[in-house]
C-alpha cells in the first residue's frame, strides 16, 4: 500500500530566538502575556521591526502559515484514512510529528497556545495519544528518519509541472514525500534542495503555501481513486 508523507519545511514558527529577546517591543509584548520569550512564538503581526533583524527575516514569523497548512492536511479522508503522515519542519531545525487523527485548533490563537506549549513540552498527548511531538533535527535528518522512495520538492524555482503530473510521478513509487515551503517569501535553501529528487514548479505565481498543500493533496486523492478503481476493472 502506498504511504504518503507530506512535509512542510523551512517553516516560519519558532520560538522567539535569542539575538532579539532584548528588543523593547519583543520585552513588552511578553510581559503582557506574562511568559517568558522562550515560550512565546515569534509573529510578524506582533514583532515586525524585531524581526527585520534577523537573518532570513522574510522567512520568519509566519506561524499562521503552518497553522493554515496543517488544517488542509489534516481535514482530508487521505489523513482520516491513515494514509498520510504529516510533519513540520521548522526554519530554526525543528521537527514536529503530527499524529493520527488530530483534530487541531481552527482558532489561530488556540494553535498558538498549542504549538507553545508544545516548545515547552516537547510533547503533547490528549488522554495518552500522541497529539504532536517535538525533536531537532534537519531536513536531512526527517528524511532519513523515514526512508522515503522518492522526495519531491515544490517551489516556484522548480521545473514547470502541474499538480496531476506532480502526483503521477509520486505515486509511481511506493513511499513518496511531498515537499512544500512553510515560509511567506523565498525559497528552499540549497542544502534543502540537496534533500529532493524532484523540484518542481506548479505555478508561475508565487502561491500561498496553503493554496498549494490543499491542490496537491487533493490531487494526489484523486490519482489514487483513480488508481483504485483501475484495478478493480481488471
Amino acid at each position: 500500500m502506498t504511504k504518503i508523507t507530506f512535509i512542510l519545511a523551512e517553516s516560519a514558527l519558532e520560538t522567539i530566538p535569542k539575538e532579539i529577546t532584548s528588543d523593547r517591543i519583543v520585552q513588552s509584548f511578553c510581559n503582557k502575556r506574562g511568559k517568558s520569550s522562550k515560550n512565546v512564538l515569534l509573529d510578524q503581526s506582533y514583532h515586525h521591526k524585531a524581526i527585520l533583524k534577523l537573518e532570513e527575516h522574510q522567512k520568519r514569523g509566519r506561524p499562521d502559515i503552518v497553522h493554515l497548512c496543517l488544517l488542509e492536511a489534516t481535514s482530508i479522508p487521505l489523513y482520516f484514512e491513515k494514509k498520510l503522515d504529516v510533519y513540520i519542519h521548522t526554519i530554526n531545525d525543528k521537527i514536529i510529528n503530527v499524529g493520527s487523527n488530530v483534530r487541531l485548533p481552527r482558532v489561530y490563537e488556540r494553535f498558538v497556545g498549542l504549538i507553545e506549549n508544545l516548545y515547552q513540552k516537547r510533547t503533547v498527548k490528549a488522554e495518552d495519544k500522541l497529539l504532536l511531538k517535538l525533536q531537532d533535527g534537519n531536513l536531512d535528518n526527517l528524511i532519513n528518519r523515514i526512508r522515503p522512495s522518492v522526495t519531491i520538492g515544490l517551489s516556484r524555482v522548480g521545473k514547470t509541472s502541474t499538480y496531476e503530473d506532480v502526483a503521477k510521478i509520486g505515486l509511481k513509487f511506493e513511499k513518496p514525500v511531498f515537499i512544500v515551503g512553510g515560509f511567506a517569501k523565498g525559497t528552499f535553501s540549497e542544502k534543502s534542495k540537496r534533500s529532493m529528487n524532484y523540484l518542481l514548479s506548479v505555478s508561475q505565481y508565487p502561491l500561498d503555501a496553503h493554496v498549494v498543500t490543499a491542490r496537491i493533496l487533493y490531487e494526489i486523492e484523486k490519482q489514487l481513486k483513480n488508481n483504485y478503481n483501475k484495478q478493480n476493472k481488471r
